[in-house]
C-alpha cells in the first residue's frame, strides 16, 4: 500500500489520468446502481462530469428518469469504473442527493446545443410510441428555441454522490490481483486496508 496515495481522491485522479492516456473511450463512464420500492437494484451507464472532495461526484440526468426516482427514494447507491484495457475497476459506495439549482444550470450551460435540446426532447422512461413521435418532438423543441439560448428544464438536473468507501481493484497475473479499500472514519478522514481478491 506504500505506492498509493492516502486520499482517495488523489488516488482516483491518478488512476482516471492513467486511464486518459491510454486511450479508454470515455473513461468517466460508470455504472450507477439504484433499487426500487421492492429492493430489485437497477444500472446504467452514466457519465461522470465532475469530481470534488468538498461535493463528491457528479453526474446529470432527467429527474423523471426511473434512476432519479430510485435515488431520490433510496439515496445509498454505488457506482463502478471498469477499465477493461488496464485491468482495473474502481468502485464507489456513498450516499446521492440532488444537485443545486445553480449546479444544475451552470453545467447545463456547457452542454452542446444539440444535448440542450434533447434534454427537453426526451421523456425519460416514460412510454415512446413511434420512433417518429421522438423525432419530431425534437424538431418542435428545436423550433421553439430557434434563435436562443436553451434554458435548463426545471425537470432535468445534477446528482452528486458524497462517497463514504472508494475501492480499487487491480488485476495481476494468476488471479493474485491487488485490492484496496479507502473507508470513510468517524474524524473525517480515511481508512486504507488491503482485502484479498
Amino acid at each position: 500500500m506504500e505506492d498509493l496515495s492516502p486520499d482517495p481522491y488523489l488516488q482516483f485522479d491518478q488512476w482516471m489520468l492513467k486511464a486518459k492516456k491510454a486511450g479508454l473511450p470515455e473513461p468517466n463512464a460508470m455504472s450507477v446502481c439504484s433499487v426500487d420500492q421492492e429492493g430489485r437494484p437497477s444500472q446504467r451507464m452514466v457519465l461522470l462530469k465532475h469530481i470534488s472532495q468538498e461535493r463528491g461526484l457528479f453526474f446529470y440526468t432527467n429527474y423523471g428518469s426511473r434512476k432519479a426516482k430510485e435515488l431520490d427514494d433510496h439515496p445509498k447507491t454505488s457506482v463502478l469504473f471498469h477499465q477493461h484495457i488496464l485491468q482495473r475497476q474502481i468502485r464507489v459506495y456513498g450516499i446521492a442527493s440532488r444537485a443545486t439549482r445553480e449546479e444544475s444550470e451552470a453545467y447545463f450551460k456547457t452542454r452542446p446545443r444539440s444535448s440542450q435540446l434533447g434534454a427537453w426532447t426526451s421523456k425519460q422512461s416514460e412510454i415512446l410510441d413511434h420512433r417518429e413521435t421522438f423525432e419530431k418532438r425534437f424538431e418542435d423543441i428545436s423550433e421553439r428555441f430557434k434563435g436562443q439560448d436553451v434554458p435548463c428544464p426545471e425537470f432535468w438536473g445534477g446528482y452528486r454522490i458524497l462517497p463514504d468507501s472508494f475501492e480499487f481493484w487491480q488485476g495481476r497475473a494468476y488471479r493474485l490481483h491487488d485490492r484496496f479499500v479507502y473507508s470513510l472514519n468517524a474524524e473525517g478522514g480515511w481508512d486504507r486496508v488491503r482485502l484479498y481478491p
